[in-house]
């Protein structure tokens, strides 16, 4: 099937994925779009579960400063070469992840980050919540599952709606450049600082 470099370049633009990459899929798909993007962030996973065991001692510390400037975030990204820190995607990946934390207030980068006993006592709450609205106790339990699916929603990091595109996570986003720069990277650490904030 011949393909449009058109229609590459705009796969391209939306997944950041490599123009062979998006070419294949674009083939495999048989020019669908959705379908070709399926494909590329199966592979980009694929990725960056055989990329997620490799060493992080490079990287980079970013910073944003709200135009007010009483919001500012600094979040450390590694990743494992200096090439790949002195490059644009990663450069502008640490920015968008320091953006993200910003407007996205999270308090943890991932779900394993978050306390067990924070993770009990929003269970207990949740599960008092259901009783409370009378839901009939055998489905409590899965009642309480969704909402703390949206809980790490909120509060985690990589499973928050990425701001730029939020038909994406900020993990699905992580995969994505991790596939396209092909190393393992990590976001380390973060602190947002708001003025009146705790």
């Amino acid at each position: 099937m011949n393909i449009s470099f058109d229609k590459v370049k705009k796969l391209r633009a939306e997944t950041l994925a490599g123009i062979v990459d998006c070419k294949e899929a674009l083939e495999e798909s048989e020019g669908d779009l959705e379908k070709a993007k399926l494909i590329l962030r199966k592979k980009g996973i694929k990725i960056a579960e055989k990329k997620s065991e490799e060493a992080t001692n490079q990287g980079l510390i970013a910073s944003y400063i709200h135009h007010n400037r009483r919001l500012g975030v600094l979040v450390e990204v590694q990743c494992q070469s200096d090439f790949v820190a002195r490059s644009g995607e990663f450069q502008q990946f640490t920015r968008d992840v320091a953006m993200q934390i910003a407007a996205g207030r999270p308090k943890w980068i991932s779900q394993e980050d978050v306390p067990g006993e924070k993770i009990e006592e929003e269970k207990e709450i949740l599960s008092e919540e259901a009783q409370r609205e009378g839901k009939p106790p055998h489905i409590i339990d899965k009642i309480v599952q969704g909402r703390m699916k949206k809980f790490y929603q909120q509060f985690c990091l990589l499973e928050q709606p990425y701001i730029k595109d939020e038909e994406k996570t900020v993990s699905e986003y992580l995969q994505q450049i991790v596939a396209k720069l092909g190393e393992n990277i990590k976001i380390n650490r973060f602190v947002r600082f708001e003025v009146g904030g705790t």
